[in-house]
C-alpha cells in the first residue's frame, strides 16, 4: 500500500481511455476541470466535453438533454455542488426518466481539507441513495475507480460515483475485479464484521492489521456499492461475526451505516456501531488532522473495535 493515488485522477484517466470505446461518451464539466480531471478528457476529445461554467443546474438538464439524445454523459464537479446545489434538477430531470447520466462528483467528505465546511459535504450518499433507480458507488482505490468508471458506462441508467481529493494507497491490483451491486471480503475473522467505503478501506484494513496483534479476528468488507447494497455479503458476515461496524468519510445518518442497519434490522438484527461524521459539518483543516479529529484513524477504528468486542 506504498503507492499513493488520488480516486479523481484515477477517473480522469479512466474517462479518457473510455472515450475511444464509446463514442458517444461526451463530458460536461461546471469550471472545474483541473481539480476533477475532466481536463483529460478534453484535451484528448476538445469536440465531446463541455465547461458549461459555474451553473451546476444547469449541467445536469443539458446532460439530461444528451441523454435523450443517445448521448452518454459524464457530468463532473465538486460533490456538494453536484448533490446539493443541483438535486432538484438531478431528481426531476435525471433519476425520475431514469436517464443514462453518471454523476462522477470529486472532492466529497471532509478529506477536502482547508476549503471547509462550505465544500465539504458529510451527506452526499444519502442525498443520491435515497433516490428510486439510483446506484451510487464509492472507490476505495484508483483502481477500483478505474473499473468503477467502465462498469458504470456498461450499466444503463443514472449512476453516482463519489471520489476524492486526497490521494489515498492503492490497496488492490490491476487485475481486480468490480461488480456493480458486490462487496468484497478482504480479510477474514470470527470476532467482529467492519464495513468500509471510500477511503476508509484502507484505514480498516490498518485497524485490521493492529486487532489481529490483539487476538482479536476481523472481518473487513469493501461496499464500494452503496446501492444497491450487497445484501448477500453483509448477512454473511453478520451471522459469523454477531457484531458490526461501518466506517465512511461521512455523515452515519443516511449513508454506509444508515444502508447496514435499514438492511439488518429487518433481516438479521445484530449490534451495529456507525463511525463517521456525527450529525455535525466539517471544517478547515489539513485530511489528516480531519480524519484525527473526527476520529476516523486506523488507530480510532481498532478502538472502536476492541470496545465492541468486549462489550
Amino acid at each position: 500500500m506504498s503507492e499513493q493515488i488520488a480516486t479523481r485522477d484515477a477517473y480522469g484517466k479512466a474517462l479518457a481511455e473510455l472515450g475511444d470505446q464509446y463514442p458517444e461518451i461526451v463530458v460536461l464539466d461546471a469550471d472545474l476541470s483541473g481539480s476533477t480531471k475532466t481536463a483529460v478528457f478534453a484535451k484528448k476529445f476538445p469536440h465531446r466535453f463541455f465547461n458549461m461554467g459555474v451553473a451546476e443546474q444547469d449541467m445536469m438538464g443539458t446532460a439530461a438533454g444528451f441523454a435523450l439524445d443517445g448521448k452518454m454523459p459524464f457530468v463532473s464537479t465538486f460533490a456538494m455542488f453536484a448533490t446539493g446545489r443541483a438535486w432538484e434538477i438531478v431528481r426531476q430531470s435525471i433519476v425520475y426518466p431514469h436517464l443514462n447520466v453518471k454523476i462522477c462528483a470529486s472532492h466529497a467528505g471532509l478529506t477536502v481539507g482547508e476549503d471547509g465546511a462550505s465544500h465539504q459535504t458529510v451527506m452526499d450518499i444519502a442525498l443520491m441513495r435515497v433516490m428510486p433507480g439510483m446506484t451510487v458507488l464509492v472507490p476505495a482505490d484508483a483502481t477500483e475507480t478505474e473499473k468503477m468508471v467502465a462498469a458504470a458506462a456498461r450499466h444503463e441508467g443514472p449512476v453516482y460515483i463519489r471520489l476524492s481529493r486526497a490521494k489515498s494507497p492503492v490497496l488492490f491490483s490491476a487485475d481486480y475485479s468490480f461488480q456493480i451491486g458486490r462487496a468484497r471480503v478482504l480479510t477474514e475473522g470470527d470476532d467482529i464484521g467492519i464495513i468500509a467505503c471510500g477511503l476508509m478501506v484502507a484505514h480498516a484494513l490498518e485497524a485490521q492489521k493492529i486487532l489481529e496483534k490483539e487476538g482479536i479476528g476481523a472481518t473487513v468488507v469493501n461496499s464500494s456499492t452503496i446501492k444497491p447494497l450487497d445484501g448477500e455479503t453483509i448477512l454473511s458476515v453478520a451471522k459469523k461475526t454477531k457484531r458490526i461496524l461501518t466506517v465512511e468519510e461521512h455523515s452515519i445518518l443516511g449513508g454506509l451505516g444508515g444502508a447496514v442497519v435499514e438492511f439488518l434490522g429487518s433481516a438479521f438484527p445484530v449490534p451495529v456501531h456507525r463511525m463517521g461524521v456525527k450529525d455535525e459539518f466539517g471544517q478547515s483543516g489539513t485530511a489528516e488532522a480531519l480524519l484525527k479529529h473526527y476520529r476516523l484513524m486506523p488507530e480510532d477504528i481498532a478502538s472502536e473495535a476492541r470496545k465492541i468486542v468486549k462489550y
